[in-house]
């Protein structure tokens, strides 16, 4: 049954309200574009986080950044060395068109395994990623921040919270400059990864 309601008179004097459209979501698919390629990185990294330990160990090395499914993922591959040993690393990141944010997926040799994801986007030239995950068996909260971003720098800071974010230490730095002898920072296939790296370790 339809059940049909009166008409009310409009005032006259009364503003006349109208529903906004919703702001259209920001489109962050290639928000990592400015990566693609070859890098120098020194990398800082705390050795005990959450202990209070103030023991840091430094390495250099290099990164490779390739981009996937035109933009909407890449793939960075990092090789470092210092006093503490040889560090190889990867690290899955995939857009989500629906969400508009970031998955930072990251993965050692040592485990074999991806981690848990880091999950965010980019602002005013910053990215901004979080999430939960348990250390030492306690919760905590992860944040990586990626800031300073130019044509050929870029800075990268994980930070640990165990009193739900309102404290964070942070346990690893890394600075990256561009390697300016890669002319060709087009290649979106994985495959490509190969004999570079092996070209480099030759060298």
């Amino acid at each position: 049954m339809v059940v049909s309601q009166p008409l009310q008179a409009q005032n006259p004097d009364q503003p006349s309200t109208s529903i906004q459209p919703t702001p259209a979501e920001r489109d962050g698919q290639h928000d990592f574009d400015f990566e693609i390629g070859t890098w120098k990185t020194h990398l800082r990294r705390l050795l005990h986080p959450l202990t209070g330990s103030t023991t840091w160990a430094e390495y250099e090395g290099t990164t490779f950044v390739r981009k996937v499914w035109n933009g909407r993922a890449n793939l960075l591959v990092l090789e470092v060395d210092g006093p503490k040993g040889h560090i190889e690393a990867l690290s899955l990141r995939l857009y989500n068109p629906q969400s508009h944010q970031w998955s930072l997926n990251f993965a050692n040799s040592k485990g074999g395994t991806l981690s848990q994801p880091t999950i965010g986007g980019f602002k005013d030239g910053r990215g901004e990623f979080f999430d939960q995950e348990m250390l030492h068996g306690r919760a905590i909260l992860v944040r990586f921040v990626i800031s300073d971003i130019t044509a050929n720098s870029a800075h990268f800071e994980q930070s640990f919270s165990d009193d739900g974010g309102k404290t964070w230490e942070v346990n690893w730095i890394a600075s990256d400059t561009r390697v300016k002898d890669e002319p060709d920072q087009a290649h979106e296939t994985p495959l490509h990864f190969r004999p570079r790296i092996a070209r480099l370790r030759n060298d």
